[in-house]
């Protein structure tokens, strides 16, 4: 255990005297105190690391100096040992930001394991305060991750920002991807100029082309102005395109063109436009294999992968989830106007177990919920989604055969995740991550290869789109 100044606070002698003979033998430096006015000043001098506290003391009581600790020392961890009569106000304790509370007679291997979790806890905090430091620094403050898999991020970040290189951004649903090119831009000599996302797994195949290079009036039926696409708009500046193996294969030559040559022509123009524009992309689709099956042209590919930044799911960061659930406590307790401030040892235990299908999207959601749910100032673990505090329904394991390709494995999944819901597509895409647009046109897409396996045959109406829901689609 890393040694620590510990302020002992019991009104007790005999105990306190215990209780600092015990720390002191396990390494700590131990300062003393007979009451909690005596420990407020004591503390103010010592400035301790963690406070163990008696909870009921005659005069001012624990709460009361916890409440004056919160004022002079926001970041000291304060446990309470407490007797069995008092654990109900040891729990109120613990929502008015207490760290933990352990019932006397105290057990040595507790108050052991407590003192240490508290003292990661303030490292952790330490941490996520160096890190937005330097993140300020670098101009992205929502880059959070202290893992080695997040710091190989970061620093592909930092080398291929200065350069003009497109770049290729993979990961799950939910990992980042828009902020890790928010990053790159932010870090670029175009972070002065526009920055320009685009979801093309929202924008109707028959509109694509007219987003994204602009349209002249009179070009098509509606089109009673002249309108610039999202390259004109992001001249001098970077163009992220999420979801571009969504891309219409028969646009794809002209996107190729704008890129190559940095000139297009909008719908129905007959002038040539110059654009200076930076594009960088991502996808969850396993392009390569978009490429064999012909939805995706292999030159265009080459020149939007001229340098790659894959991101690790959640699960396989656990160590960033404590950083990431207080980075979104400090941001939704700050939009919310509530007085939280972290999150209890035994739901962050709950948070660092759970699998995160629906990566940092979903761990933020959670939090959202938590921080709205939350009366006191850490987040307790009734407070989490019930998949994670253990009253939800079981996870099944879902399991597939060996050899499949990534696009099969997403096909596969999405299908049996849509069957799980019962068929609810609303409900389905939020539990993926993905928006419903995204899941209504891999699912006709789906369709659409099933057709074409089968043959000529009946044709099957596609699924309904969700911006315009038929009256037979069901309620999310």
């Amino acid at each position: 255990m890393t040694s620590a100044r510990i302020l002992a606070v019991d009104d007790d002698r005999a105990t306190l005297e215990a209780l600092a003979q015990m720390l002191s033998l396990w390494g700590h430096k131990v300062e003393t105190a007979p009451d909690a006015t005596d420990a407020v000043k004591k503390a103010a001098e010592f400035h301790p690391d963690i406070v163990l506290s008696d909870l009921a003391m005659p005069g001012n009581d624990g709460l009361w100096l916890l409440r004056r600790l919160k004022e002079d020392l926001p970041d000291c961890p304060v446990v309470f040992l407490t007797g069995q009569g008092n654990v109900d106000a040891a729990v109120e304790a613990i929502r008015d930001g207490a760290y933990d509370f352990i019932e006397k007679p105290v057990d040595a291997a507790r108050l052991r394991t407590c003192i240490g979790r508290a003292l990661e806890k303030k490292e952790t905090m330490r941490e996520v305060q160096g890190l937005r430091r330097r993140l300020r620094q670098l101009g992205s403050v929502d880059f959070i991750g202290q893992s080695p898999a997040m710091r190989r991020v970061l620093d592909l970040v930092e080398k291929v920002a200065p350069s003009k290189a497109s770049v290729a951004i993979s990961g799950e649903s939910g990992t980042g991807k828009e902020m890790v090119a928010r990053a790159v831009h932010n870090l670029s000599p175009r972070r002065a100029k526009p920055f320009i996302a685009v979801n093309c797994a929202s924008i109707p195949p028959t509109l694509m082309e007219s987003e994204m290079f602009g349209h002249e009036r009179g070009a098509f039926t509606g089109a009673d102005q002249r309108r610039p696409g999202v390259f004109e708009l992001a001249h001098g500046g970077t163009l992220f395109l999420d979801e571009v193996g969504e891309i219409p294969i028969e646009l794809q030559p002209k996107l190729l063109r704008a890129l190559e040559e940095n000139r297009l022509r909008r719908v129905g123009g007959k002038v040539e436009l110059e654009v200076d524009v930076r594009v960088l992309c991502a996808t969850n689709r396993d392009l390569k294999a978009e490429i064999k099956n012909h939805r995706f042209r292999e030159d265009l590919f080459f020149r939007l992968n001229v340098f790659q930044i894959p991101l690790p799911p959640l699960r396989d960061r656990r160590e960033d989830v404590a950083l990431l659930a207080q980075h979104f406590v400090e941001r939704f307790a700050g939009d919310s106007g509530k007085r939280v401030t972290g999150v209890h040892p035994d739901a962050l235990k709950l948070l660092e177990g759970h699998e995160w299908p629906g990566n940092i999207r979903e761990l933020r959601n959670a939090i959202e919920r938590a921080v709205i749910l939350s009366e006191g100032e850490l987040i307790l673990p009734d407070q989490l989604p019930p998949d994670l505090a253990g009253r939800g329904p079981e996870r099944q394991a879902f399991r597939m055969p060996y050899g499949l390709t990534l696009d099969e494995i997403e096909k596969e999944y999405l299908l049996g995740s849509l069957q799980r819901n019962g068929g609810n597509k609303a409900r389905t895409a939020e539990v993926l991550g993905v928006s419903e647009k995204t899941l209504y046109n891999k699912l006709n897409r789906y369709a659409a290869e099933a057709r074409l396996a089968q043959g000529p045959g009946p044709v099957a109406a596609p699924v309904a789109d969700p911006v315009a829901p038929s009256a037979s689609a069901e309620a999310t």
